[in-house]
């Protein structure tokens, strides 16, 4: 996946520029999404479309370009905070799903104000408490508030048990208990549900095809096929069960990068959220389902050889968010066969690696290349993204922090 030639070819555009430093290869990013408009495009009788999940993006030019150059399978965004969505909504962007329920008084104000915009926004739900909540500015500001409700579409294989593969999310889980919501809220003015999402996360942020793991590798293709089809089955359900209810849905959200064919190959499914995959960063890399290509990287100048055959770099403490662990470490990938040293792993201001037999000679000063575990995250410790084409820089583009907004 990675070379030395590649190395060489990054460690050449960015001489001379300030480190650390992040950037984007645009050849690999435009590549990824070619690839998933191909995928989408690909199963006969398709008509879904691509909603951009902005949380793993975080840079508003690259979202634009996303959008620019995928046509018109690509259509909404998934973001992740109310301020965001209205942020986004500044610059020019409609169709807005909140993935998040939040019913803090100054998200409520804010999603009124953008309904009286005009802005087309949906914000999630999954309990009569959002409802009631959604319910009471709408009716004070007199709008109807767009809902979308959230299905929990873990895997539990023995039921109610112990073990739940997936996210914990939503309560929501039955055709009988979206129904039952459903039915309570025909009494609340002020909201109109109309959507439905499911996000498989246990399927679409797992890895099944690492290399060295080939058994761990077959049980997690084992669970995911059993997975998907109990969850593809209730999910249908649902959406019967919701339609038998009088509800006409806008869309029915599944996703996301990782699971992109076995989403898009359930009929109930309107539109597939996709997001990591246009970085396609650490956790991204060993997939059956899908292939991406390595897109966004950080680079630390080498600041010491504190013995032969390690060297220390500045900086690299980037963690990714979730349950630690070692794959929630930033991968170094060029040069290649870089490993941490288990007892300080990648750190605030310096991080110590070992270098193969093989690697060439690295010396104070040189550059090292990793990539952050998950995606967006990635643009939360920089400032702006260099991006390169054809190992050449070509220009540069601010994150959502070098814009001057956190949202979360």
């Amino acid at each position: 996946m990675f070379s030395l030639a590649q190395y060489q070819k990054y460690q050449q555009a960015i001489r001379g520029e300030r480190l650390p430093l992040a950037f984007v290869d645009l050849d690999a990013f435009d590549s990824n999404i070619a690839y998933v408009r191909n995928q989408v495009e690909s199963l006969p009788g398709n008509r879904r479309t691509v909603r951009v999940g902005s949380k793993s993006l975080r840079c508003e030019p690259l979202i634009r370009r996303i959008f620019d150059l995928g046509g018109t399978r690509f259509h909404g965004l998934l973001t992740f905070t109310v301020e965001e969505s209205a942020w986004l909504a500044s610059k020019g962007y409609t169709d807005l799903l909140v993935a998040y329920p939040s019913i803090q008084p100054s998200d409520l104000s804010l999603i009124c104000k953008l309904l009286e915009n005009g802005i087309p926004i949906k914000v999630m739900a999954d309990s009569l408490e959002h409802l009631k909540a959604y319910s009471d500015v709408g009716v004070q500001h007199r709008v109807v508030i767009p809902v979308c409700l959230e299905l929990d579409v873990a895997y539990r294989p023995f039921g109610k048990s112990w073990m739940h593969l997936g996210l914990r999310r939503s309560p929501l889980r039955t055709p009988q208990q979206v129904s039952t919501l459903v039915q309570q809220a025909r009494q609340i003015p002020g909201i109109h549900i109309c959507a439905l999402m499911g996000y498989e996360g246990h399927i679409a942020g797992t890895s099944d095809a690492k290399p060295g793991a080939e058994i761990k590798n077959r049980w997690m293709r084992w669970m995911k096929q059993r997975s998907m089809v109990e969850l593809t089955r209730r999910r249908q359900q649902v959406v019967e069960a919701l339609h038998h209810a009088g509800l006409s849905l806008e869309l029915v959200n599944g996703g996301g990068s990782g699971s992109l064919r076995s989403t898009l190959a359930d009929p109930s499914v309107t539109e597939i959220t996709v997001g990591s995959a246009f970085y396609c960063p650490a956790l991204f890399h060993h997939f059956q389902e899908v292939h991406y290509q390595p897109a966004a990287f950080f680079a630390l100048q080498v600041a010491r050889l504190p013995t032969p055959g390690m060297i220390t770099c500045q900086g690299g403490g980037y963690p990714a968010s979730g349950a630690m662990g070692q794959e929630k470490l930033p991968l170094p990938v060029l040069p290649p066969g870089l490993k941490y040293l288990p007892l300080e792993g990648a750190g605030e201001v310096q991080t110590p690696l070992t270098l193969p037999p093989d690697c060439p000679p690295l010396t104070v000063g040189d550059v090292v290349f990793f990539q952050h575990a998950k995606a967006g995250e990635l643009c939360e410790r920089f400032n702006e993204l260099l991006l390169l084409r054809q190992g050449k820089i070509i220009g540069r583009v601010p994150t959502y922090r070098g814009e001057g907004y956190s949202f979360l």
